[in-house]
């Protein structure tokens, strides 16, 4: 059997590099070799492609210890003429090519990889690649789109408010008047289009609302407050369907997090002891067939494809949207691959499975 050729894009210029450095561990330590020759494409936090050690030891990630790509003199380029053939020029300055490429590999996470950035390019090169197009990771990405596109699906979503620096820096006081609007403390506020809770704060007081806007507008230009929800945070996994099937959505997890304020970048992937993910989550049988509901008409809502994430809070009146990441977490223990391990679905299958679904596009 032909091994197909599948370029792995990790790293990146976001404030996720490091995370995506870790995903791209997972995927290289886990994909069938058999089947696929995988071809490491590592992104400096400039911006720039080069040749990746295909070494899932040193991408992986260690508490304390979050690699990023270093520059090595290398450059990975497409060529130009719609062949998909994926050229590298050495340190040296030697031409050599990688392969025709059947299948990109993109595991990065936030801007450039996670908005529809990345995917333009690649659909201007004519190439398949796993996860979401421009369209659904354009409004992923971005929580005030994703929001309103929940709610005109008739799924319920967090009360939020949206602010702009411009609005802020012109007029602060009308935007007070809109966040008062949501009925009091704790306030969550979050650059609109980011992930991994990059520049996140929870204000219990007033009095720190202005540093958190500052801190997330160190993020985006754009920022979305919501209300602090009373509930549980439960999280199912969706997976493409095949042919005419809807999509596909796994059993539920529940995030605990003990010792924080919230679920941080931190509590995610630096300190262990203070979240638990528990799978599958302790919700009724009703219960979670109404959050697989919600979760596939979200995920249809943004035409997702591929994969996505879908994130919830339980509360005693039901269920409201927080989120859908359309390029979640995907190391071993991340919670995307673990609700599918739970739900059947092995890491290398789960792997192989969203390979299959690039080609069938």
């Amino acid at each position: 059997m032909t091994k197909l050729n599948i370029a792995l894009l990790f790293g990146g210029p976001s404030s996720e590099h490091e995370i995506s450095c870790a995903t791209a561990a997972g995927v290289m330590g886990a994909i069938d070799r058999q089947k696929y020759n995988l071809i490491p494409v590592a992104i400096t936090k400039s911006g720039d492609w080069q040749i990746g050690e295909d070494d899932a030891a040193k991408w992986a990630l260690r508490k304390g210890n979050l690699v990023s790509v270093e520059p090595n003199g290398s450059k990975v380029s497409f060529a130009t003429d719609g062949s998909r053939e994926l050229f590298a020029v050495d340190s040296q300055g030697v031409r050599a090519s990688l392969g025709v490429i059947d299948v990109v590999f993109p595991v990065l996470h936030g801007p450039y990889g996670e908005d529809g950035t990345l995917q333009r390019e690649l659909e201007a090169v004519g190439v398949a690649y796993v996860g979401n197009g421009v369209l659904a990771s354009e409004r992923g990405m971005d929580k005030e789109l994703s929001k309103d596109a929940f709610v005109a699906a008739g799924v319920p979503a967090t009360p939020h408010v949206v602010i702009r620096l411009q609005d802020w820096m012109n007029d602060p006081e009308s935007a007070l008047e809109k966040v008062q609007l949501l009925g009091g403390l704790p306030l969550f506020v979050k650059p609109a289009r980011a992930g991994s809770s990059k520049g996140v704060s929870k204000v219990k007081s007033m009095n720190d609302f202005a540093a958190a806007v500052e801190t997330a507008f160190k993020e985006d230009d754009k920022l979305v407050v919501e209300r602090g929800i009373e509930g549980r945070e439960v999280e199912v996994a969706v997976l493409q369907g095949r042919g005419s099937d809807g999509p596909r959505v796994s059993v539920a997890g529940e995030i605990i997090v003990t010792g924080r304020d919230f679920y941080d970048f931190d509590a995610k992937y630096q300190d262990e002891d203070s979240v638990q993910l528990v799978i599958p989550a302790d919700i009724t049988a009703a219960e979670l067939q109404e959050m697989q509901s919600l979760a596939a008409r979200a995920f249809d809502a943004l035409g997702c494809e591929g994969l996505a994430r879908a994130d919830f809070f339980l509360t005693k009146n039901g269920f409201l949207i927080n989120e859908i990441n359309t390029m979640p977490g995907f190391t071993p223990l991340s919670m995307f691959p673990s609700l599918w391990q739970a739900s059947g679905i092995s890491y290398p299958d789960l792997i192989d499975e969203l390979i299959q679904l690039a080609l069938l596009k």
